[in-house]
Parts: structure tokens; C-alpha cells; sequence
């Protein structure tokens, strides 16, 4: 679980910084350097969600496939759905 909250938190801020790079200064190098990072994070996303077990809340995994805020919105389902008093490592 700590793979996935950490691949989702690194999916949304490097297409933040890259949509930021997009509007701003458009640096190829940092282009170069967050463009496959956001890739990583993605897959690294979808991986992770569809092997944790508590992902099973109806949707959870389906969530991870939107592409920059799909780990985030996996979270979210999944731990919506964790027992009460229990919270997810």
C-alpha cells in the first residue's frame, strides 16, 4: 500500500510540474526528465493497484487507469472501503 500511495502522489505532481513546464518556460530538459517519470508512475500505479488485495472495492482498480490523478481516486476508493476502526498500512 505505501508503493502505491507513494507512485500516486509522484503520478499527480509530475504531471503538475509538467503541465506547469508546458505553460511557463517549456524546458526540454525538464520535459525530457518528468515525461518518463510520469510514465513510470503511471504503470507503477496500475501495478500496485491491481495487486493489492483490498482493492477490491468495486471500481478501485478501474480508477488507477485514468491517466494523472487515477492513483489518487484508487486510494480514495480503497481506503472508502476499508473496515471501520481499521485503518490501511
Amino acid at each position: 500500500m505505501r508503493a502505491l500511495r507513494l507512485a500516486a502522489t509522484a503520478e499527480a505532481l509530475s504531471l503538475a510540474l509538467l503541465l506547469g513546464n508546458l505553460l511557463t518556460v517549456h524546458a526540454p530538459a525538464l520535459s525530457a526528465l518528468l515525461g518518463p517519470l510520469h510514465g513510470t508512475a503511471y504503470l507503477v500505479v496500475i501495478a500496485a493497484t491491481w495487486t493489492v488485495p483490498s482493492a477490491g472495492a468495486p471500481g478501485a482498480r478501474w480508477r488507477a487507469l485514468v491517466p494523472g490523478a487515477g492513483g489518487l481516486l484508487a486510494l480514495r476508493r480503497i481506503e472508502a472501503r476499508a473496515p471501520a476502526g481499521h485503518s490501511a498500512p
